[in-house]
């Protein structure tokens, strides 16, 4: 092990911790060897900014608190182009505020991680309160034609595993990632075991070595072009205005934008197989089928063992990939299943593109709650069995 990774170990404490899903993130970034972070504090994902500010100083990076989540996006975007790897965090308010800047960061194919604590908005809203209120904002918030990657955990261990699997993503593509948990499971404790080191994955962006017949943003085969990080002797000029293989302006040229954005999008959507993650749960004879995400899967899987006990044939499709949206996966669903139940913590955001998936082939039923707490298993038993008893 090397020094650097020996001090991270330390930084880190003991392999079992009992901590929340806050830290978990925290956690996650530095295994994942982040080593730069810029935030502005906000309930409730100020903890990810405090565990971050705590480890950083102690293996050698930094911490930096900005004077607002505008701020704290182009410092990471700085930070990145110096070739670190690098994360913020924030909650609602603070992610719509930097949403200008994460478009540019996916206009210049700058590598970096955001996590999102949610919480119940619009506007302060309840901020200690937990909610899935930004999962379209998450796609949709930053203007433009782009793509976007977006994880969300359901645990506290997952929610250290998904950020490295963020970071990853974020390096081999070089473009934002998106980990969004709430405010329930970021200050929820639970045993978490901190992976070795031989237990996961680090991918790093791809390096630029042929300096002299180098252009910046000349893809790969992979779509992917090769990263020079500032001060390494490349010749580099970064624009968010539409741009050509060298970095050159060319905002007036059509065919240029569109090959550029185009490229952009595909590098994302060509590589679902690395992104697309989901979890199912007695999928072969399921007649009705729950499809949620984040801390509400939790109660999904108990209420469909608990259906199942009543003679209900009820099955789970956890989505933990949400952007790009996993189309194929619900449509498969969509084709053995009678009705599929959405339980979401908003008033309906990703069950918009559940029922575009679906394209008909069954009922799509939204259960919604607001206001900070979460679903019951009563009311989603009761959701279920309305359903057990519609005509086919």
């Amino acid at each position: 092990m090397s020094t650097h990774r020996e001090l991270i170990r330390r930084a880190l404490g003991p392999r079992v911790q009992f901590v929340q899903g806050d830290d978990a993130c925290a956690y996650g970034a530095v295994l994942a060897g982040c080593t730069f972070f810029a935030g502005y504090p906000i309930t409730p994902a100020t903890e990810v900014a405090e565990r971050m500010a705590e480890i950083l100083p102690r293996i050698g990076g930094c911490y930096i608190q900005m004077e607002d989540e505008i701020a704290s996006m182009g410092a990471l975007i700085g930070a990145s182009w110096t070739g670190a790897k690098v994360m913020t965090s924030t909650s609602g308010p603070g992610f719509s505020l930097m949403q200008e800047n994460l478009g540019y960061a996916i206009m210049t194919e700058t590598p970096c991680v955001v996590v999102n604590v949610q919480r119940s908005g619009p506007s302060t809203g309840q901020p200690t309160m937990g909610a899935y209120g930004d999962m379209m904002q998450a796609r949709w918030g930053t203007h433009g034609d782009h793509e976007i990657i977006m994880l969300c955990p359901a645990s506290v261990q997952e929610s250290l595993e998904l950020t490295i699997v963020a970071f990853n993503l974020s390096e081999r593509l070089r473009t934002p990632v998106l980990v969004f948990i709430d405010g329930e499971l970021g200050h929820m404790r639970e045993r978490l075991v901190i992976p070795e080191d031989h237990e996961f994955e680090l991918w790093e962006r791809p390096r630029a070595t042929d300096r002299a017949g180098y252009r910046p943003f000349a893809p790969g085969p992979d779509l992917v072009p090769p990263f020079a990080p500032f001060g390494s002797g490349f010749r580099t000029f970064v624009t968010g205005l539409t741009h050509n293989e060298e970095g050159l302006p060319r905002a007036s040229s059509a065919t240029i934008h569109d090959q550029l954005v185009r490229r952009l999008a595909a590098k994302i959507t060509n590589h679902l197989d690395l992104i697309t993650r989901y979890e199912e749960f007695y999928a072969d004879d399921c007649e009705i089928a729950i499809v949620t995400y984040g801390i509400t899967a939790r109660t999904c899987r108990d209420v469909v063992e608990e259906a199942r006990r009543r003679g209900i044939k009820a099955g789970l499709l956890r989505l933990i990939s949400i952007w790009p949206f996993p189309e194929h996966v619900v449509a498969r669903w969509a084709e053995r299943v009678r009705a599929m139940l959405v339980p979401e913590m908003n008033l309906g955001q990703i069950v918009h593109p559940i029922r575009e998936a679906v394209a008909g082939r069954c009922p799509v039923v939204l259960h919604s709650r607001i206001g900070g707490e979460l679903h019951t298993p009563a009311e989603l038993l009761e959701a279920l069995e309305a359903l057990q008893w519609q005509p086919a």
